[in-house]
């Protein structure tokens, strides 16, 4: 295994306060969570549709000052809403708040709502996936001249699944990539995103993989393992963020030894 277990919480930034949204992240902290993430939306994905909702990377500045230990991300950014220019400024200035701890999470975006409420071309998902492909390299130009330059090389994690074209960006610019199914579509995406990685000239067995899980690991971890995921996000929502199974997967990394 190349990678090592890490254990992740994507904090939802739907139904609650932000009060109750800090202390969520405070309490995934004390609890030994590896990441914690939000998501990059303007309106909730699940329950009331126009229920209260948080913006994704002025959050992730106040995490950044919150937090001392975890790495912090959107999982993930939509390339769309912000100039990818302006995107790794926004990377850069929030890796050093956190001290080097920011994970860069970007895809090319799918929720019609949030395009058609703020403006923005919703266009086709080949048009999206073509302008993430165009975006990357002008984030890795920005973030190389900016000064101060990034306390280190922030890691990019991509998600999506498109076997043609999404797999093909991840293996051109991913170091994570974040994928969605059963263990069998993982496990097969996972042997189309290498294949990308020869095309390309890159080793994509070295991109890390990971995936979301919402059960208990003695369900699921094993077969996830397996198919090469080593990187496990517990998403949980608000108002209450219930964190109980986020505890039992830190135990069962623990227990990894």
């Amino acid at each position: 295994m190349t990678h090592r277990i890490r254990i992740a919480v994507q904090i939802q930034p739907q139904h609650a306060d932000y009060v109750q949204i800090r202390d969520a992240v405070r309490r995934a902290e004390e609890i030994g969570v590896d990441a914690a993430f939000n998501w990059d939306h303007f309106y909730p994905l699940y329950g009331d549709p126009d229920g209260k909702h948080f913006e994704c990377w002025t959050m992730l500045g106040a995490w950044a000052e919150q937090t001392s230990r975890i790495e912090i991300g959107a999982l993930v950014t939509c390339n769309s809403y912000r100039n990818p220019d302006l995107l790794a400024d926004m990377a850069r200035t929030v890796d050093h708040i956190s001290g080097g701890r920011l994970i860069l999470g970007i895809g090319a975006g799918w929720f019609e709502k949030d395009y058609d409420s703020f403006g923005y071309e919703f266009g086709t998902a080949g048009q999206r996936i073509a302008a993430l492909g165009q975006a990357l390299p002008r984030i890795r130009r920005r973030l190389a001249a900016s000064n101060p330059a990034p306390t280190r090389q922030i890691p990019i994690m991509i998600g999506g699944g498109g076997e043609k074209k999404t797999l093909r960006v991840v293996a051109e610019h991913a170091d994570i990539w974040h994928s969605f199914g059963d263990t069998e579509t993982i496990t097969r995406k996972s042997a189309i995103l290498n294949d990308h990685g020869t095309d390309v000239g890159r080793d994509a067995t070295q991109i890390e993989r990971s995936a979301g899980v919402s059960v208990a690991p003695e369900e699921a971890a094993d077969a996830m393992v397996a198919a090469g995921v080593t990187l496990f996000t517990v998403g949980v929502s608000g108002p209450d963020y219930d964190l109980s199974l986020v505890k039992n997967w830190v135990q069962w990394r623990d227990a990894q030894g």
